[in-house]
């Protein structure tokens, strides 16, 4: 039997779906052949209550390790955070091919192939919705949407207008019953660079989510 895309849980390594993506790609493996160069699939156990949901990998990221937030700054940040927080074990190395484990815990990205300049675009997004309302489907009690697009791509892949919650460092949204949405700058190194997102504020952020699930 061929399963349609809609039916996959994760895109094969060459997805067909988007062609800049996949002109791109191209590209990076003929530029850097030892990297991953390829549709970064989903890291942490698939029961988890707690899913994070990035916008894409980065190019010498999780473009390069095939993890997703390994390999920069932002998953510098994350995984430091998931760890003061009981959401991981074991040790990080930004290079991968350490024993870290996610505890009740689940990352994945709107997009899951890199976008040129990091900047998915909106057809693309699009593409990507059935991967994400396959992991939306999951028994999950909080999602936490990094950035705008995250939070955006989060909502269609509800069936929610995006207008009816709006994003907010911090915000909590309830779509529906014990399901709570929380919202977060995306912890880029630009967004730190410039004092948008600092690192007690991201805590902050993760103390709301902490409480969400020891009350839920």
């Amino acid at each position: 039997m061929t399963l349609s895309i809609s039916s996959l849980e994760e895109p094969g390594r060459e997805c067909p779906l988007c062609p800049r993506l996949v002109e791109f790609r191209q590209g990076n493996r003929e530029k850097f052949p030892d990297w991953h160069n390829g549709p970064v699939v989903s890291f942490g156990p698939k029961d988890a209550s707690f899913l994070i949901v990035g916008l894409a990998p980065g190019l010498r990221g999780a473009n390069r390790t095939a993890r997703p937030f390994t390999g920069d700054y932002a998953g510098d940040l994350l995984y430091q955070t998931l760890e003061r927080f009981g959401f991981s074990e074991g040790t990080y190395q930004s290079e991968g091919g350490d024993d870290l484990k996610l505890v009740d815990c689940r990352i994945t990205n709107a997009v899951r192939c890199v976008p040129p300049e990091n900047k998915p675009i909106g057809a693309e997004v699009k593409a990507c919705a059935p991967f994400l309302q396959m992991e939306l489907a999951g028994p999950r009690r909080v999602v936490l949407a990094l950035g705008g697009l995250a939070h955006g791509a989060v909502l269609s892949g509800l069936g929610i207008p995006k207008s009816r919650f709006k994003f907010g460092h911090n915000a909590v949204h309830e779509p529906g019953a014990n399901f709570a949405l929380v919202n977060s700058y995306h912890c880029s190194r630009y967004n730190t660079n410039t004092g948008k997102l600092t690192e007690a504020m991201f805590e902050d952020v993760f103390n709301t989510i902490r409480g969400l699930l020891d009350t839920r």
